[in-house]
């Protein structure tokens, strides 16, 4: 096991943050594949996720993390620092593919690893944490509006 970036306590009690490894691979992608869309979206094949975490990996701007409860991974995101011109050159931290394991759900699980992506982003030095959610994500807007999070923008995507 890679070292620990945080312990979790409270209801996520004994849960422990750490950088995701390869061996890790299977888990996240299954945890990505775990509901309606991600199904649609996920492939069985790990080579292209196993070419895409090696340059996450070797990019200090990046960090694959997954949530350890006893060896099992019940939950992961990635975290990404941008730097940009607007906002006064501002740093971004940009969070993506925030997934709980079915099971782990109801603990403070998700909510404790948005804390500790919160703090992460601060030390860094960003002054935004921003993320996007599906509009097919009700529960999810509403759990990232529980944080604190507020739906200030209208995001567009186009699949090239």
């Amino acid at each position: 096991m890679t070292a620990p970036l945080a312990r979790l306590t409270g209801p996520a009690d004994g849960v422990v943050l750490r950088r995701a490894t390869a061996a890790d691979l299977p888990t996240i992608v299954a945890l990505l594949a775990d509901d309606p869309l991600g199904a649609t979206r996920e492939a069985a094949d790990l080579a292209p996720y196993e070419a895409a975490f090696a340059a996450v990996d070797a990019d200090p701007a990046h960090v694959l993390v997954v949530a350890d409860d006893g060896g099992t991974v019940v939950g992961t995101l990635q975290l990404s620092f941008v730097p940009g011109l607007s906002r006064r050159g501002a740093l971004r931290a940009q969070v993506e593919g925030v997934r709980v394991a079915a099971a782990a759900r109801g603990r403070g699980l998700g909510a404790a690893l948005l804390r500790w992506t919160v703090e992460e982003a601060r030390r860094r030095g960003a002054a935004l944490v921003q993320l996007t959610t599906d509009k097919r994500r009700p529960d999810a807007h509403r759990f990232y509006e529980r944080l604190g999070f507020t739906a200030s923008h209208e995001g567009m995507k186009l699949e090239v």
